[in-house]
């Protein structure tokens, strides 16, 4: 959100910022959550898809800034790639994979006995 109400510096974006502006892409950063908060609600299995959009935007911007390091826009940028994929990228996938052992069983509906 803070992309959109002030923006950064681009340095390493270059990728990004050719294709649109960088307020912009911080809709993707914006929608990417929603999604993912909304999906928290939802049963455990069921919520795959938040991990996904969870994972697109810190995604997007590690391919940016290695793609800056590659062509020699940013020359720091490699630091701050493997900043998102380690902080973000990897956390995220390593929460996907995390068992729900404290998540409880769904209740059973009990059977209507008939006669009786």
């Amino acid at each position: 959100m803070s992309f959109l109400v002030d923006p950064p510096g681009t340095d390493g974006l270059q990728l990004l910022t050719r294709l649109c502006d960088i307020r912009h892409w911080s809709w993707l950063w914006i929608i990417a959550g929603l999604v993912t908060l909304s999906s928290a609600f939802l049963r455990v299995g069921r919520d795959w898809f938040g991990f996904v959009a969870a994972l697109i935007p810190p995604s997007v911007w590690a391919i940016a800034y290695l793609a800056a390091v590659i062509s020699g826009e940013f020359s720091r940028g490699g630091f701050v790639a493997v900043w998102y994929l380690t902080s973000h990228v990897g956390v995220i996938c390593w929460a996907a994979t995390v068992p729900e052992f404290s998540v409880p069983p769904a209740p059973r509906r009990a059977r209507k006995v008939e006669g009786g």
